[in-house]
C-alpha cells in the first residue's frame, strides 16, 4: 500500500534529507587513498549521532554497520571493513537515517583519485540517468515512466541496468511500497499513479558488463557477476503540487 505523507511529515523528511546529503558530503571528502572502510563508517554514525538521528541500516535485519559502502563492482550492501582505499577505484555510499520517526535516503557513487575515463564515464551516466528518471516523477505519470526513462538511457550509453534491486516508498519504514524497478515493464503504462504527497527514492544501478549479479558469502554484498564495474545513486523526493522535489539536498 502506498502511502500519502502529510505536509508536516515531508516536511520532517526533508529536514532528514538534509542530514543525509551533508554526511554524504562529509563522507566524499573524507574517502582518500589508504583510509579504511571502517573509518568512513565511524566517521558517517558519529555525524548522523551527533545531528539527532540514528542509522537506518545498522541492524536492520542484521546489517551490522550504520551506512553501506561499495566498491568497484559492488553494486549495493556493502560492508565496512578494514579494508583500505586505493587510487584507481571507484566507491558508492548509500546513507538512510531515521529522525523524529521518519527515514530519508540517498546514495552516490565518486571516484577515488584518478580514475580510467570509463568510470567516470559510468558515473556520469548513473547520475544523468537518476535525473532522468526524477523528470517523469510527476502526478499524473506512472511510476513506469520512471523505469522506462532510467533504463532507456543507460542503454542508449552502451551500460548494463542492474533488475534485481531498485527505488522504493519511504517514510516511517525504510522500505515501503511501491518497489520502482529501474528497467522496462511490459507496458509503459502500467503500474500505479504518482499522486501529490507520495515520498519515494529513485536509484539507479548500472554496470559497465553484464547485469548478472551474485551476493557474496557474507548475505549481504551485491557483485556483479563479472566483477565489472558498477555505479549507484540515489535520492529522496517528494511530489508537491503535481512535480518532484528532491529532499536529500542542502
Amino acid at each position: 500500500m502506498i502511502t500519502i505523507k502529510t505536509k508536516e511529515e515531508i516536511d520532517i523528511i526533508r529536514q532528514n534529507g538534509k542530514i543525509v546529503a551533508r554526511t554524504l558530503d562529509l563522507l566524499c571528502r573524507s574517502a582518500l587513498p589508504g583510509v579504511s572502510t571502517n573509518s568512513l563508517d565511524i566517521i558517517a554514525a558519529k555525524f548522523i549521532c551527533d545531528n539527532g538521528a540514528s542509522a537506518s541500516s545498522l541492524d536492520y535485519k542484521g546489517f551490522p554497520k550504520s551506512i553501506c559502502i561499495s566498491i568497484n563492482e559492488e553494486i549495493v550492501h556493502g560492508i565496512a571493513s578494514g579494508r583500505r582505499l586505493e587510487e584507481g577505484q571507484i566507491i558508492t555510499f548509500d546513507v538512510c537515517l531515521n529522525k523524529n520517526g521518519l527515514h530519508a535516503d540517498a546514495a552516490i557513487t565518486i571516484p577515488i583519485g584518478n580514475v580510467s575515463e570509463k568510470a567516470n564515464d559510468l558515473i556520469d551516466i548513473c547520475n544523468e540517468s537518476l535525473y532522468m528518471g526524477i523528470k517523469e516523477a510527476v502526478a499524473g505519470n506512472r511510476f513506469s515512466h520512471i523505469s522506462f526513462a532510467v533504463y532507456g538511457y543507460v542503454r542508449s550509453q552502451g551500460y548494463n541496468v542492474i533488475r534485481n534491486y531498485g527505488g522504493h516508498g519511504i517514510g516511517k519504514e525504510m522500505h515501503e511500497d511501491p518497489f520502482i524497478p529501474n528497467y522496462q515493464c511490459k507496458c509503459k503504462e502500467l503500474g500505479p499513479i504518482i499522486q501529490n504527497g507520495m515520498v519515494f527514492t529513485i536509484e539507479p544501478m548500472i554496470s559497465i558488463g553484464k547485469r548478472s549479479v551474485k551476493i557474496l558469502d557474507n548475505k549481504w554484498t551485491v557483485v556483479t557477476k563479472d566483477s565489472s564495474l558498477s555505479a549507484h545513486c540515489e535520492h529522496t523526493i517528494a511530489i508537491i503540487d503535481g512535480k518532484p522535489e528532491i529532499l536529500t539536498v542542502f
